[in-house]
């Protein structure tokens, strides 16, 4: 079954806040093998002008992907996740997310459409500091597999 396009701009309530730590950037910096100083020594950070390390450009995919669980589960979506897979991420930036940056993230159904059977959904994710500041946007693409014959 489709998903319902009425729920496009339905908005989730923000999730608790999360404690940006500096062992959590350094972390996901040897994950993604990106060694850039700025994300493993605060000096290096402090000399680009940064309070403190920086993480990655990816980084927030951490607490957006959880954040969206609230759409994903969402039953009056009625979205099969078992059928579903990342069909794209971007992630749209007013400054990077630094080591003790508490934040917050907003959810939204950006979009919903169907292309050849298949069900395309974009979840938006607001994300911002406990105090109120924005720290990046995310925009995350689902595809919903349409069911084969017979399923």
């Amino acid at each position: 079954m489709p998903l319902d396009p009425s729920l496009i701009g339905r908005t989730y309530p923000p999730t608790a806040p999360y404690e940006v730590g500096r062992e959590k950037i350094r972390e996901f910096a040897e994950a993604v093998r990106d060694a850039n100083p700025a994300y493993l020594d605060a000096d290096a950070a402090k000399a680009l002008g940064h309070p403190d390390v920086i993480a990655p450009p990816t980084f927030p995919f951490l607490i957006t992907y959880r954040a969206a669980a609230q759409v994903v589960q969402d039953p009056e979506l009625g979205l099969d996740f078992s059928r579903v897979v990342h069909g794209d991420q971007k992630f749209v930036y007013s400054r990077p997310v630094r080591a003790g940056d508490r934040l917050r993230v907003t959810c939204m159904i950006e979009s919903i459409k169907s292309l050849a059977g298949n069900d395309v959904l974009t979840v938006r994710g607001e994300v911002h500091e406990e105090s109120g500041e924005h720290v990046v946007t995310a925009l995350m693409m689902l595809v919903a597999r349409a069911a084969e014959a017979g399923e």
